[in-house]
């Protein structure tokens, strides 16, 4: 069976158009529910959560070190540091981590 690569790119055209011009044709007004502007505000911070999360503990050596980095990054997010100081903390614990105890 021959399959025409074509057709699999038009239908995927297709696809992303009808996801990106259906809200703007379905929704005319302004959305005033406070539950869905709430989810709304929110689904670019979990899809960005979703996509991070599996290779912060998949992109080191041991899943150990990830994980540990994770712990440190989010209780320095919590502290108040920055993303440069965040970055570098966990950076630093999966150097240690992996260099000398695993």
């Amino acid at each position: 069976m021959k399959h025409n690569i074509y057709v699999y790119l038009g239908i995927m055209a297709a696809i992303t158009y009808a996801i990106r011009v259906l809200p703007l044709t379905l929704i005319r007004r302004q959305i005033k529910n406070r539950f869905l502007r709430s989810f709304l505000y929110y689904v670019p911070y979990v899809t960005l959560a979703v996509m991070t999360f599996p290779a912060i503990l998949e992109s080191t050596q041991s899943p150990v070190a990830g994980a540990a980095a994770l712990a440190v990054g989010i209780i320095a997010a919590w502290c108040g540091a920055g993303l440069f100081p965040v970055s570098v903390s966990c950076c630093a614990v999966v150097f240690v981590l992996e260099l000398f105890i695993i």
